[in-house]
């Protein structure tokens, strides 16, 4: 289908737009919000492991985990090796969560006004498999 490409990433910067300004009362970004999720949802986890759920280099996660220790949203505890960072979240970091979870959850709602829910489902569904796709793809060249 020609022209998918252009509407999701039409609909991906307004998005990411709201997010941020939706969190900006807590003094964080959609970026910020990432490591919070993935440390709310995986329990105490790694630079690495944060890092490798969105696909992004380490240095850039080990720079939002210090804006969240500067903010007190998370702290770094003992792993099994010391040259491990783990990262948990903090009482703080567990309130905000929760209050932003309910903005987006909002948000979320209101993006959906006047889309059934058989076709969110499918966009639910859809969405990780085009992922899993252009991950897959990711080593072939078309020619």
């Amino acid at each position: 289908m020609e022209g998918f490409f252009q509407r999701y990433l039409s609909l991906y910067r307004p998005l990411i737009t709201r997010l941020n300004e939706l969190m900006s009362t807590f003094d964080l970004s959609y970026s910020l919000w990432q490591v919070i999720f993935y440390i709310k949802h995986n329990g105490p986890s790694t630079l690495i492991d944060i890092a490798n759920q969105y696909n992004v280099e380490k240095p850039t996660i080990t720079r939002r985990v210090q804006r969240l220790e500067e903010l007190h949203m998370v702290i770094q505890i003992p792993g099994i090796d010391k040259r491990e960072k783990v990262i948990q979240l903090t009482e703080l970091g567990e309130e905000i969560y929760q209050a932003c979870r309910k903005k987006i959850t909002d948000l979320e709602n209101s993006v959906m006004d006047g889309v059934d829910k058989d076709n969110q489902l499918i966009m639910f569904k859809t969405i990780p498999k085009i992922k899993e796709n252009i991950i897959k793809g990711e080593g072939s060249k078309s020619e």
